[in-house]
């Protein structure tokens, strides 16, 4: 028994298809599972972390990091604070509202840092 040539061709078409479609529904799934939080948005996580000031909080509270990352401070509160570092490792301007400061960490270590405008928010920075 032979195969018609034409069937052949048929079946790596229809294969082709196939894996064009599987590829598909792989790439779709990594994007909902980025705009979900999930795997894909770790990824993100590592090249840099992003702490939010509001209600006069850092959100986290605790942030780990790796060695090397660029954190991102976003100020949505109305008022005015600042990021210091209780050991003088870093410290801000005054961040007014939806202003940003940024530092890269660049050594291992435990960092405690507050706002000078407000003593009592405070929070920790841990690089591994």
């Amino acid at each position: 028994m032979t195969q018609d040539s034409s069937t052949g061709r048929g079946s790596q078409w229809r294969m082709g298809v196939l894996a064009a479609a599987v590829l598909s529904g792989m790439l779709g799934a990594a994007t909902l599972a980025a705009a979900q939080g999930g795997p894909a948005m770790a990824a993100k996580s590592a090249a840099g972390s992003q702490i939010e000031i509001k209600e006069h909080k850092y959100s986290p509270a605790t942030l780990t990091v790796p060695v090397g990352t660029t954190v991102t401070w976003i100020n949505h509160d109305d008022d005015v604070h600042t990021v210091t570092s209780s050991a003088q490792a870093f410290t801000s301007r005054g961040i007014d509202t939806d202003e940003t400061f940024t530092y890269k960490f660049t050594k291992a270590g435990t960092y405690v840092y507050f706002c000078t405008l407000h003593p009592l928010m405070t929070a920790t920075i841990v690089v591994k």
